[in-house]
C-alpha cells in the first residue's frame, strides 16, 4: 500500500469496525487502535487481519500516521486527539468533544466541505456531527438552497447500535423479548442532551444560528438504522413534487416513492439517506412533511468521517 497512513482509534467498537470495513474497501494504509484490554487482538481488514496497538499518548504522539479517525467517548477524545494534533496529525472525531466549541469546523462533506479544509489552516482538528444530524442536514441543506427553512420539528426513532456493541448484543440475545422504547439520554431540564445536540448541531451545520427547531429523540428495538420523522416550514410555498425533484438531484439522497417506504431495515448496510412519504404538512402554511431512514454506523458515522478525510487529504495534496 501507498499513500497516507490512517490510525482508527477506538477500532473494536460498532463504528470502528464499519470505519475499518470501508478503509480496507478504498485500498488505505491503516493502524488499528484501541484500549488496552484489546491490544494484540486481530480484527478482520479486507482479506487479511490487523493486529490492534494499544491507544496511548505515545504511539499517538509518534508522528508516523497521518490523519486519524476517533471513535471513542467524549473523555478519551479530548484527553488523546489534542496529543495526535501536536504531533502533526490530521483529527476527525466522531464523539461530542469538539462539535459544538466555536473554532471546530462540524462538517457533512455534502453541505459544508469547504469548512472542513479550515482545519489544515489551524490545529487540523474536525468534528464529526451526530449521526442524526448528519443525515437530516443532507436533506434540508439543498431544501433550503431553494426556498429558506422557518422552522423545523423532528422525531427520531434511534436503533441501539447507537448507543454501542454492547447494547447491540443484548438485543440480539433477546431478540422476541417485550422491549420499549427509551429515552437513554442525559436530561437538561424537559429536554433531553440528545435533544439540545441536534438542534445545535444543524444550527452550526447550515450556518442559520437562529433556526427555529425542536426534537424528541427516542431509542427504539431496532438493530441498525435510525429513522426521523421531519415536519418542514418555509419562508415560502414549496410542493411536494418540487421537494421530490431537489431531493432526488441531491448528493447522498434516494428518494422513495409509495408505495415504497424508508425503513431501516432497507437502509442498513446502505450509504444514502433514504427520504419518503414527502407530502403537503396540513397543520403549517408552506409547510411539508417527510420521513427518512439512514444506516448510522455508516453515513451516520464512519463514512461520514471518511469522505471528511477525503476532503482534507486532498487538500493537503493540492496544497
Amino acid at each position: 500500500m501507498s499513500g497516507p497512513r490512517i490510525g482508527v482509534v477506538g477500532a473494536t467498537g460498532a463504528v470502528g469496525t464499519i470505519t475499518l470495513e470501508l478503509l480496507a474497501e478504498r485500498g488505505y494504509d491503516v493502524r488499528a487502535f484501541a484500549s488496552a484490554r484489546s491490544a494484540g487482538s486481530r480484527l478482520p481488514f479486507g482479506d487479511d487481519e490487523i493486529v490492534v496497538e494499544e491507544a496511548t499518548p505515545e504511539a499517538l504522539s509518534a508522528g508516523d500516521v497521518d490523519l486519524f479517525l476517533f471513535s471513542v467517548g467524549t473523555g478519551a477524545s479530548r484527553e488523546l486527539v489534542p496529543i495526535a494534533s501536536a504531533a502533526g496529525a490530521i483529527c476527525i472525531d466522531k464523539s461530542s468533544a469538539y462539535r459544538l466549541v466555536d473554532g471546530y469546523p462540524l462538517v457533512v462533506p455534502e453541505v459544508n466541505a469547504h469548512r472542513a479544509l479550515e482545519a489544515l489552516e489551524r490545529d487540523r482538528i474536525v468534528a464529526n456531527p451526530n449521526c442524526c444530524t448528519i443525515p437530516l442536514t443532507c436533506v434540508l441543506k439543498p431544501l433550503h438552497d431553494v426556498v429558506p427553512l422557518k422552522r423545523v420539528y423532528v422525531a427520531t426513532y434511534q436503533s441501539v447500535s447507537g448507543a454501542g456493541a454492547q447494547r447491540m448484543e443484548q438485543l440480539r440475545a433477546e431478540p422476541s423479548a417485550d422491549h420499549n422504547l427509551v429515552m437513554d439520554w442525559s436530561w437538561e431540564g424537559d429536554e433531553s442532551d440528545e435533544e439540545s445536540k441536534l438542534r445545535a448541531e444543524t444550527r452550526k451545520i447550515l450556518e442559520l444560528p437562529d433556526l427555529a427547531i425542536s426534537a424528541t429523540c427516542v431509542r427504539v428495538p431496532v438493530l441498525v438504522g435510525h429513522s426521523e420523522a421531519i415536519w418542514v416550514e418555509f419562508e415560502e410555498p414549496l410542493s411536494p413534487g418540487d421537494a421530490t425533484a431537489i431531493l432526488t438531484d441531491a448528493p447522498s439522497v434516494r428518494v422513495l416513492r409509495i408505495p415504497e417506504v424508508p425503513t431501516p431495515k432497507d437502509a442498513a448496510g446502505g450509504d444514502e439517506v433514504l427520504v419518503g412519504r414527502i407530502r403537503k404538512d396540513e397543520g403549517s402554511v408552506n409547510g411539508l412533511a417527510l420521513f427518512l431512514s439512514c444506516d448510522n454506523l455508516r453515513k451516520g458515522a464512519a463514512l461520514n468521517a471518511i469522505q471528511i478525510a477525503d476532503v482534507l487529504l486532498a487538500g493537503v495534496a493540492a496544497a
